[in-house]
């Protein structure tokens, strides 16, 4: 089963090359170029979920990336993976609401029966696959660590 992710990762990449963006194309074939990584190491073929997996991950180091280089005072290279994130996000689910996001936290809270920090695991493990690309799992993490620590 081909995930229509790549398909459309792969009619995007195609239209980029006939209008000629060239800083679009590049993005895309880099997304492309992780995801075929990814199935010749497995020997696996990604579905959505996996493929989706892989722009969350691109999209943190681009993030962590632009935190460096504004301390770097690079603010020409922060520019560049900004424009990247763009391209990516594209690819994304929309990212979810704080309200949704606090509701969806509560819940998972409230069905894996965590009481405390150390129970931060099994929370996580509930929402990750939910909010993969939806929302940043680092800030998710720390506001269910406020929640917890709060009780």
């Amino acid at each position: 089963m081909d995930s229509t992710l790549k398909q459309k990762l792969t009619g995007d990449m195609k239209s980029a090359m006939r209008s000629k963006e060239a800083h679009r194309l590049g993005v895309i074939r880099m997304i492309l170029a992780a995801v075929k990584q990814r199935e010749v190491d497995e020997r696996i073929e990604l579905d959505d979920s996996q493929v989706l997996a892989i722009l969350d991950k691109m999209t943190k180091q681009r993030r962590d990336s632009i935190e460096q280089y504004t301390k770097g005072d690079r603010p020409e290279l922060a520019d560049k993976e900004r424009a990247e994130i763009e391209i990516i996000s594209e690819y994304l689910p929309p990212a979810l609401s704080e309200a949704e996001l606090e509701g969806m936290i509560t819940d998972a809270i409230a069905t894996s029966g965590a009481s405390s920090p150390k129970d931060m695991g099994k929370v996580i493990g509930l929402l990750k696959s939910k909010l993969q690309g939806r929302a940043d799992m680092g800030a998710v993490s720390a506001q269910i660590k406020a929640k917890l620590g709060a009780q």
